[in-house]
């Protein structure tokens, strides 16, 4: 692997004989060398479907403290681990790095999924000479193919617009928001009713007329989603930014009347998109995790992660009972490392404390939508117990009020804002900490399933998932 491969990522030539041989090698000794069964040799063409689903911003502590508080809250395992405990599914860690730094950002690696190419932080399946690389989704479309996104972001955010839009920065979300209009894409669900409402456009577009003039149904909450029609395309815009939080929503009866869950969301799509004979790819984004980790937010972090593996339960029985069927399950990249420590307290008090996620009510972004540099300690107190039934001290409720003022400097300065120092405090009493409030340089999880998974090796470049889906599916991306 030279570096010009690992910057400008691997021809589809390189890629499928480097991983035929690979898989060959592997299968011949009886074993895979990541530790999961294999799904058997599959060939070119032999995967009618393809969901790549993608928690934004899920660092391994992320992977293991939601695990484990499905285990302890919920009496059962996640299904992600549970993939890698039984032998499910082909398992890989990878590479995520842009074209022009060690740490990304989430254009450049989902543009590396939907180009197959590396390209410049900030920038959709743009080169950086401004290049332009056709999206993975115009390819399935032009291979008759249906083709979705779905998200609990904005639906004109970076990971869903890396699958299908070109601009050369990922702020360009009312451009987006017109590619998707022009592009003709069959499902697209999430947030950013911003981007489309004419009121809220700098020029004033109507993109739901526009939308609707082309034959889509635009719905915009869970009532008219879930009594739309079966058939024909869907636009569905369900609020002016990201969809809220998972705990949030679960919490206030108005967002859980109005807003339908990303499992809803995903069984929706799977029934629509599936009607095509010829297949479909769907991209499937657990989206606010990566907003959680920015935070340092872990009720928004778990119960997010929580709504994602949900939605993993539908796209896998999905998949056995359609086999030909590609499964990629990852992340964008690793954000702020949430790591479970030893308590302070002791080894036995760790899961004393650690067990405190399973009453929160509200997320801490909750928590500070609600106060100011007015605030009192007093109901700085209150709040931060009405929304985790955790009563924080006096001391600590003033160093929030200061950070609250700009007053509050932390020796890692990025850790001074609220935020971060709300997350510090509540690691007192969960034993989960934060390294940052920004992405990471990790090497990220990945797990696949169907024909199309046993090319996957150990360690993965992120642009030669493109190539995967791309000839697991027999679709030409040569031009």
């Amino acid at each position: 692997m030279n570096d010009k491969n690992l910057k400008n990522g691997f021809t589809r030539r390189d890629f499928f004989k480097n991983s035929a041989a690979a898989s060959a090698l592997m299968m011949g000794a009886g074993f895979l060398a990541s530790g999961c069964s294999a799904n058997g040799a599959s060939r070119p063409g032999d995967a009618k479907n393809v969901i790549f689903m993608v928690t934004d911003g899920m660092s391994i502590g992320t992977l293991t403290s939601t695990d484990m508080t499905m285990r302890r809250k919920l009496g059962r395992i996640s299904n992600w681990i549970d993939l890698y405990e039984k032998n499910k599914c082909r398992r890989s860690l990878m590479d995520v790095a842009p074209l022009d730094a060690i740490v990304t950002d989430s254009a450049a690696s989902a543009a590396a999924w939907g180009c197959g190419h590396r390209v410049p932080v900030r920038k959709l399946n743009m080169g950086p000479n401004d290049e332009v690389y056709t999206p993975i989704l115009t390819h399935f479309k032009n291979a008759g193919k249906s083709t979705g996104l779905v998200t609990t972001a904005r639906i004109t955010h970076a990971t869903p617009a890396g699958f299908a839009a070109n601009v050369t920065h990922r702020n360009m979300e009312d451009e987006i928001a017109e590619q998707y209009y022009e592009r003709e894409h069959d499902l697209y669900m999430g947030g950013g009713d911003r981007h489309f409402d004419a009121s809220k456009r700098e020029d004033g577009r109507d993109l739901y007329g526009d939308f609707s003039t082309k034959g889509y149904q635009v719905v915009k909450n869970s009532s008219e989603l879930a009594s739309a029609s079966t058939g024909g395309k869907l636009l569905g815009v369900f609020s002016d930014g990201h969809l809220p939080y998972e705990l949030d929503r679960t919490s206030t009866p108005d967002l859980t009347n109005s807003v339908p869950s990303l499992t809803e969301m995903t069984e929706v799509a799977l029934d629509r998109l599936s009607r095509n004979s010829n297949g479909f790819i769907l991209q499937v984004e657990g989206g606010r995790i990566d907003h959680g980790a920015h935070g340092n937010d872990l009720g928004g972090l778990i119960y997010d992660q929580i709504a994602f593996d949900d939605a993993i339960g539908v796209v896998l029985r999905f998949q056995e009972e359609n086999p030909d069927t590609l499964v990629i399950i990852t992340t964008d990249h690793g954000n702020a490392s949430p790591t479970l420590n030893r308590s302070f307290n002791g080894y036995e008090a760790t899961e004393i404390e650690f067990d405190r996620i399973q009453n929160f009510k509200y997320t801490n972004d909750w928590v500070l939508n609600g106060l100011d540099e007015s605030s009192s300690v007093n109901y700085i107190r209150e709040r931060v117990e009405e929304a985790t039934q955790i009563g924080i001290t006096s001391g600590q409720a003033r160093i929030l009020q200061q950070a609250l003022r700009g007053e509050h400097r932390a020796l890692y300065e990025m850790m001074s804002p609220p935020d971060a120092t709300l997350g510090a405090i509540m690691a007192n009493y969960t034993s989960v900490n934060w390294t940052g409030t920004s992405h990471t340089g990790d090497y990220v999880q990945l797990a696949a399933l169907g024909p199309g998974s046993d090319k996957l090796n150990g360690f993965t470049i992120n642009t030669e998932l493109f190539y995967l889906m791309a000839e697991s599916a027999g679709v030409s991306v040569e031009a």
